[in-house]
C-alpha cells in the first residue's frame, strides 16, 4: 500500500526564531515545509511548485505579505493563505482578507490554534481539489452552456453570447453545485482582485442568468442570491 504524499506548506516568515519553531512543529505534524524569508522569494517558490497552503507573514522585506497575497490571487491561484501579523486592528484584518487571505492570525498566537487552522484550511482545499470540474458542454433543464465557445442556449431556445466574466461565473457556480459560493471567492476567481465590484454588480450577473435560463425569473429554480453570504447554483 503506497504512502500518501504529505501536504506541502510554503512558510513565509522573516523572523528567524519564529520561522524555525513553526517549521519544526509543522514537520512534526507530518507536513512538508518549504521556507521563504521575503516576499520575492515566496513569489518565486509559488511559481516553481504547487503548495497545499501558504503561511504568510504581513511584515516582510522586499515585497510585503499583502502584495504577495494580491499577486497570488491576481494570477488566479486558489491556494489557501493563512496570514500572520503583529497588527491586530480590524482594518488590518479586513485588508488582509480583501487581498486574498483565507484566514488571519495575530501574533503572538497559540501554536495549537495555528496547527488547527492549518489542518482545517488544508482539508478544505483537498475537498475542493476532489470536486470534479464540469465539461465544456453542460446541460440543465432545457438550457445548454458551451463554456469553450462562450455561448449558451436558453430555456426558450434563444442563443446567448456570453461574456468572459459571465462564463467564468457560471462555471464557478456550477462546479460548486448546491453550495453557496462566498462573494470573496467570486472576487478571487472571476475578477482576480484587480477591481472590486459591488454586490450589485454580481447581483446583475445573477439577474442576467435568470433571464437567460429561468422560465420564471421571479421564482428562480437554478440561480439564487443568499443575502449577506454569496450566490448558489442549485439543481
Amino acid at each position: 500500500m503506497s504512502e500518501e504524499k504529505p501536504s506541502s506548506i510554503l512558510l513565509v516568515e522573516d523572523e528567524e526564531n519564529l520561522h524555525e519553531a513553526l517549521k519544526l512543529n509543522l514537520e512534526l505534524e507530518g507536513y512538508e515545509v518549504t521556507s521563504a524569508f521575503d516576499g520575492a522569494a515566496a513569489l518565486k517558490a509559488i511559481d516553481e511548485a504547487y503548495f497545499d497552503l501558504i503561511i504568510l507573514d504581513v511584515m516582510l522585506p522586499v515585497v510585503d505579505g499583502i502584495q504577495v497575497a494580491e499577486t497570488i490571487r491576481i494570477s488566479n491561484n486558489d491556494t489557501p493563505i493563512l496570514m500572520l501579523s503583529a497588527r491586530n486592528s480590524s482594518a488590518d484584518r479586513v485588508a488582509g482578507l480583501k487581498k486574498g487571505a483565507d484566514d488571519y492570525l495575530t501574533k503572538p498566537f497559540n501554536l495549537e490554534e495555528l496547527l488547527l487552522r492549518v489542518s482545517k484550511l488544508i482539508n478544505k482545499n483537498l475537498k475542493l481539489q476532489d470536486r470534479s470540474t464540469v465539461s465544456d458542454l453542460y446541460q440543465f433543464g432545457a438550457n445548454q452552456i458551451d463554456f469553450k465557445a462562450q455561448e449558451a442556449t436558453g430555456f426558450d431556445g434563444t442563443t446567448i453570447r456570453l461574456s468572459k466574466k459571465e462564463t467564468m461565473l457560471l462555471k464557478l457556480l456550477i462546479e460548486n453545485k448546491n453550495e453557496v459560493v462566498p462573494r470573496e471567492k467570486i472576487l478571487q476567481a472571476v475578477w482576480g482582485y484587480q477591481v472590486y465590484p459591488t454586490t450589485r454588480t454580481i447581483d446583475n450577473f445573477i439577474l442576467n442568468f435568470r433571464k437567460y435560463f429561468e422560465e420564471d425569473s421571479r421564482n428562480p429554480r437554478y440561480f439564487h442570491s443568499v443575502r449577506g453570504v454569496g450566490y448558489k447554483y442549485a439543481e
